[in-house]
């Protein structure tokens, strides 16, 4: 097997040159790493928690990056993240303060999922550009309510799914288009996390803990009591807030979508259910989500809650060709030749390779690109609309799970055809005060 180390240069050699957002961090990243500060875009953070706390590290990395303006509803995140860049930032509970300031040029959210839509609709009607944390939304159409206004305002808006940066990712995209597998017919890909036998735990509702607005972290959701498994981080296995096939399936949709040419599923199916995990989740344990595709390709996600063994060979994302199969993670990808099957005497097989990674930090990339971004006025490397149609993936796996139903969708028109109650479960009736953004 070649084995190949995809540098900067070697980048444009690999003919994904055409890659426009991808080539402009091969172009900038190293100039600017270690430039003096000119043009400075000022920045505030809205949620500054576990992910809030990478993304404000990585932000504060770039010379031409000006964190003054820090916001959680929990205060002890609040006075972590002041510590973490120096402590002379203005802190605020409310994030429409931030949104207020005419010094701010853009913003970083990074709250839960469930309030990214009104967050960031609310930031570019402010005339902010955005950095919205993965997964773009909780339901599709608060997600194209975000590609609307991100338009309307002429916003950049930069979606966290961060292998969009990848140099590598972008040479895997080059070959695999280019037929170095053949017909891709199948794509897996797995959230492995053996939770057994407690999962999150269980916990009965009880006060909030010292200097957590628990009102304001529900926001548009329904009000509700607060339980230690729901927040400050358990939210993610609570399927009001979000899901596993949101919160990581989504970073490996994007990459099968990316890489495969394709924009949507043109029908999907799930099953799973909670099979051996006693715990306050409202999600499955174990889940099994299969997208068609009307170019003839499967895309297949597993969540495997219960268990961790590998369930393919190597890496993140298993793609299945005619003439080999790929494995891709963040820092590699390998090409493994075809062998002939039944009948087949002789068949085409790819070379085997094996290419590794001289990216530098993706969540590090992903930020340079959107502050150049601020400056070009270009699309990023993953516009909203381009991480509006990956989480509509996860949402429509949702969906099937929930109706028990296999779903015919329409890309153009964004509903499902086949089944008319999986359309009124789209969306949800958001809370006063937020009711309005859902009008417009």
């Amino acid at each position: 097997m070649v084995d190949e180390t995809l540098s900067r240069r070697d980048f444009h050699k690999a003919g994904a040159a055409s890659l426009t957002g991808a080539v402009s961090v091969a172009a900038s990243g190293a100039s600017l790493r270690a430039a003096a500060p000119s043009n400075q875009k000022r920045l505030g953070f809205i949620g500054v928690g576990n992910r809030g706390k990478q993304l404000l590290s990585a932000f504060l990395d770039h010379p031409d990056a000006k964190v003054v303006a820090l916001c959680d509803i929990y205060e002890p995140y609040l006075q972590r993240a002041q510590k973490q860049v120096g402590g002379k930032v203005e802190t605020y509970d409310d994030f429409r303060r931030v949104l207020d300031r005419k010094d701010i040029d853009a913003v970083v959210i990074a709250t839960p999922d469930h309030w990214h839509a009104v967050q960031m609709i609310l930031a570019c009607q402010a005339g902010k550009d955005v950095y919205v944390e993965k997964p773009l939304s909780v339901t599709i159409r608060e997600g194209r309510r975000m590609v609307d206004a991100a338009r309307k305002h002429n916003r950049v808006v930069q979606v966290g799914t961060h292998r969009r940066s990848s140099r590598l990712y972008a040479d895997l995209v080059s070959r695999v288009t280019g037929g170095a597998l053949g017909k891709v017919t199948v794509a897996r890909t797995y959230r492995l996390s053996n939770m057994f036998p407690k999962g999150i735990g269980k916990a009965p509702p009880s006060d909030p803990p010292a200097g957590l607005n628990w009102d304001m972290w529900l926001g548009p959701r329904a009000a509700r009591p607060f339980q230690v498994t729901i927040a400050p981080y358990k939210f993610r296995w609570w399927d009001a807030y979000s899901s596993q096939i949101a919160n990581w399936g989504v970073h490996y949709l994007d990459a099968i979508r990316w890489v495969l040419g394709e924009e949507a599923p043109a029908s999907i199916s799930a099953h799973g259910g909670r099979f051996a995990i006693d715990d306050d989740r409202t999600i499955p344990d174990t889940l099994e989500a299969v997208f068609e595709f009307a170019s003839g390709r499967l895309a297949v996600f597993g969540q495997y809650e219960a268990s961790s063994n590998p369930a393919i060979r190597s890496g993140e994302i298993e793609f299945r060709g005619t003439l080999g199969t790929a494995y891709s993670a963040e820092r590699s990808f390998e090409f493994i030749a075809e062998r002939s099957g039944q009948f087949q005497k002789e068949i085409p097989r790819t070379t085997p390779v094996r290419v590794n990674s001289q990216d530098g930090d993706l969540t590090w990339e992903h930020a340079r690109n959107f502050l150049d971004c601020i400056v070009s006025r270009n699309r990023p490397n993953a516009d909203v609309e381009t991480g509006h149609r990956s989480t509509t993936f996860a949402h429509l796996a949702n969906l099937a799970l929930a109706t028990r139903a296999r779903l015919d969708w329409d890309a153009k028109t964004e509903r499902v055809t086949n089944h008319p109650a999986a359309n009124e479960l789209l969306d949800y009736e958001y809370r006063e005060p937020w009711r309005s953004l859902q009008q417009g």
